[in-house]
């Protein structure tokens, strides 16, 4: 197995129409996520085997999707629109694998922080909180 060079990922906002459009947000830096996680609960008996806990799983949360952009206003404040929207939108994360994988998830944008600091390039961190199961295809 080699490694996958990430150079080329994207990160694409659907538009609500049917059939789903997506358009890439542009100027992505970094993205991370979906962040998966499961609760368990303790299962565990006075005749659970050798003395060790057990536990079955239960609820599953899809997490978080975080990206770093180099904000440009006319690209993305679209996604401030988008913050003040409570229901989820649809969105899309393809990576530059042969296969072109992709996460396919609902979210709510939760955070949207620009910074402009005096000697370097305009920038905003984005946040997302998953709604419901991501797919992977």
């Amino acid at each position: 197995m080699s490694a996958i060079d990430g150079f080329g990922t994207k990160l694409k906002r659907g538009d609500g129409g049917s059939p789903q459009n997506f358009t890439e947000i542009g100027e992505i830096t970094q993205v991370g996520g979906p962040s998966l996680s499961r609760e368990t609960y303790e299962s565990t008996t006075h005749g659970s085997p050798f003395g060790w806990r057990t536990f079955i799983g239960g609820l599953k949360d899809g997490g978080e999707v975080s990206a770093d952009v180099n904000y440009d206003p006319s690209v993305h404040d679209i996604l401030a629109a988008d913050f003040e929207d409570k229901d989820p939108r649809d969105y899309q994360l393809v990576f530059p694998d042969p296969e072109t994988t992709t996460w396919t998830f609902e979210a709510i944008l939760t955070g949207l922080e620009s910074s402009a600091p005096f000697d370097d390039k305009l920038t905003a961190t984005l946040g997302w909180k998953v709604s419901g199961k991501p797919t992977l295809g």
